[in-house]
């Protein structure tokens, strides 16, 4: 089989960068009401800016997701290579615009490039290492030359005032405190809009460095965990979800059935436990010496679980020392699936890579705690 390198790596981030006194000029107050959750969570994950695909003065979307994932595939064009030399296109997003045509087909018609194979891949913050995993397997097996993989997130218009505006009303008509319960809240500050891709091939780049893709290790922990992170369904006390096509239009908007929802005791419990549990898995199977890492870029959704992984780590016997590691979560936002491209593509492109770096991604996906675990080597 062949080595799979990583030639090209462009992002799109759209707007202008949000301040977190801004973001309510942006997603709207539910009820006309200051969110009480915000500043808490806020101080927790330590994001300063992140980016909306919204019109702050009309409120309305400036990009779809397809729009966002196409614009980042644009960025890997030029003469050298075109937007017909794509031989597959794999596509990552937690949701798309639309239940159908997929994610990826509306991507390739947004493109407009020549017929090619397409993927497409929603979960959640895993969705874009496995589409990566699927562009490495393509390659790496013959079946095609080159493959580009892309993640992007357009949650923005999930987390707009007016979806909870039903659900406000509803509690008023009861006489209960219109606001919104913590677990819908919650990821409302959390998440950003934005998107990455990658470009991989058979062969490094003539000139300049490449990155070789050693491999790509998932695992999902959903056999022995409850669901964390939902939209679309309704939680029940015993754990399992009641799915948006078993509740009637009126459950849809007065219970907010399609906001992302988030149990965060089951998140403070479980996230860092078992990506500890397969880091080790991780380094035992690839017999990983720690100190070869030059780089380590963990998805982190909040900062505040910066010192808990790294705890975490050295309690399990494969430490990672703090002056390898780089986010920029705090900067441009949890972006989803797209944030461990955008972590890389900012390394690549600022010319931070030396030839014989090691780089490790670390990709928790809460939604029922699943793991991405990647190694790249800089030739």
């Amino acid at each position: 089989m062949s080595d799979v390198f990583i030639n090209r790596i462009g992002k799109y981030l759209p707007n202008n960068p949000i301040s977190n006194d801004e973001m309510e000029d942006y997603l709207g107050k539910i009820d006309g009401r200051p969110s009480k959750a915000k500043g808490i969570i806020l101080r927790n994950n330590q994001i300063k800016t992140r980016y909306y695909a919204i019109d702050k003065r009309t409120g309305k979307s400036t990009h779809t997701n397809y729009q966002l994932a196409t614009k980042a595939v644009e960025s890997l064009l030029d003469n050298q290579f075109k937007k017909d030399d794509i031989e597959l296109l794999a596509c990552g997003c937690v949701a798309a615009d639309q239940l159908l045509p997929s994610h990826a087909a509306m991507v390739h018609g947004e493109l407009k490039c020549k017929p090619i194979e397409i993927v497409s891949i929603s979960t959640a913050c895993c969705a874009g290492i496995q589409a990566f995993k699927y562009a490495f397997m393509s390659v790496k097996s013959g079946n095609s030359k080159n493959a580009v993989a892309v993640a992007s997130e357009k949650v923005s218009g999930w987390l707009k005032a007016d979806k909870f505006d039903e659900e406000a009303g509803d509690l008023k008509q009861l006489e209960e405190n219109p606001m919104i319960a913590f677990e819908k809240d919650f990821l409302r500050w959390m998440l950003s809009d934005g998107a990455g891709a990658v470009l991989m091939e058979n062969k490094p780049n003539e000139s300049g460095i490449s990155l070789r893709v050693d491999w790509v290790d998932i695992l999902s922990y959903a056999n022995q965990l409850d669901s964390c992170m939902y939209a679309g369904a309704q939680k029940n006390e015993d754990g399992s979800i009641t799915g948006w096509a078993e509740l009637t239009p009126h459950d849809w908007a007065t219970k907010s059935t399609f906001a992302f929802k988030q149990d965060t005791r089951l998140l403070g419990e479980n996230i860092v436990k078992w990506g500890g549990v397969m880091w080790k898995k991780v380094c035992e199977k690839h017999k990983i010496d720690v100190d070869r890492i030059t780089y380590f870029l963990p998805h982190l959704s909040s900062e505040f679980f910066r010192p808990k992984v790294m705890e975490e780590l050295e309690k399990i016997g494969y430490p990672i020392s703090a002056e390898k590691w780089f986010t920029n979560l705090t900067r441009v936002g949890n972006i989803g699936c797209a944030s461990p491209y955008i972590m890389l593509e900012e390394l690549f492109s600022a010319g931070t890579f030396k030839k014989g770096d090691v780089i490790i991604l670390m990709v928790p996906e809460s939604a029922r705690f699943s793991y991405a675990y990647v190694q790249l080597t800089v030739v």
